[in-house]
């Protein structure tokens, strides 16, 4: 039986601060923004943590994609971070009885061999993108572009964490966040194991905890200031 997104979402939080890949403190984001908090997915270097994250990916893309009515054929990884990722969420899903193709690109064209750019299997039929977060959406726009440029559809994105912020243009704040952007841009929706709202549910239950006793309120100070 499928857990609960919210479950889903509480359990990949505690997991992300267990394996430091969440941290609390003052971090610079890329935007200039004084950040309570930090998350790099690329900390997930090892088997057992990339397996457990390939969970939560297929977890939550097969759960999301039946709440919302997403249909899909295959999933794509956008060189570099997402080539691991949709390795394994393929694994994981073939593991829980849904088999499908995956493909990724490599950044240098290959003159030899194979040739070309994409690895896997043909891009073919509606496509989900998999990635670790979206920052700029820069990979998410070249990733629809290659998809598109193959005739084939994409039909979501699965990252793992939605900071729900504000994206910044020419040094301003914009209106929407850049998964908004994203949405709006390409008519495609955006699906995260974990949200920015989540986090804060999250960090709510932990009071007793040391480490992250505290951090309620200033990532509630700072949602409040840059969320959408």
């Amino acid at each position: 039986m499928a857990e609960s997104q919210s479950t889903l979402s509480d359990q990949f939080l505690q997991f992300a601060v267990e394996k430091q890949v969440l941290r609390f403190g003052e971090f610079k984001t890329k935007a200039g923004r004084m950040s309570p908090y930090f998350f790099n997915a690329g900390l997930f270097n090892t088997g057992s943590s990339l397996q457990r994250l390939s969970e939560f990916y297929a977890q939550t893309l097969m759960q999301k994609a039946a709440e919302r009515g997403i249909q899909f054929d295959m999933i794509f990884g956008p060189a570099y971070k997402g080539i691991p990722l949709v390795a394994g969420t393929s694994m994981e899903m073939a593991r829980l009885g849904h088999d499908v193709p995956f493909a990724y690109n490599r950044k240098e064209v290959k003159d030899h061999g194979e040739g070309g750019t994409l690895v896997g299997a043909p891009l073919e039929g509606k496509v989900v993108i998999i990635d670790d977060v979206i920052s700029a959406g820069t990979s998410v726009r070249e990733s629809v572009n290659i998809i598109r440029a193959s005739g084939a559809e994409p039909a979501a994105v699965l990252i793992a964490l939605d900071r729900m912020e504000k994206g910044v243009r020419d040094g301003t704040d914009t209106e929407h966040s850049a998964v908004q952007e994203v949405e709006q841009h390409y008519g495609i929706p955006v699906i995260a194991i974990a949200n920015l709202a989540d986090l804060l549910r999250y960090l709510l239950t932990q009071s007793a905890n040391v480490r992250l006793a505290g951090w309620y309120e200033k990532v509630k100070e700072y949602r409040s200031r840059y969320g959408v």
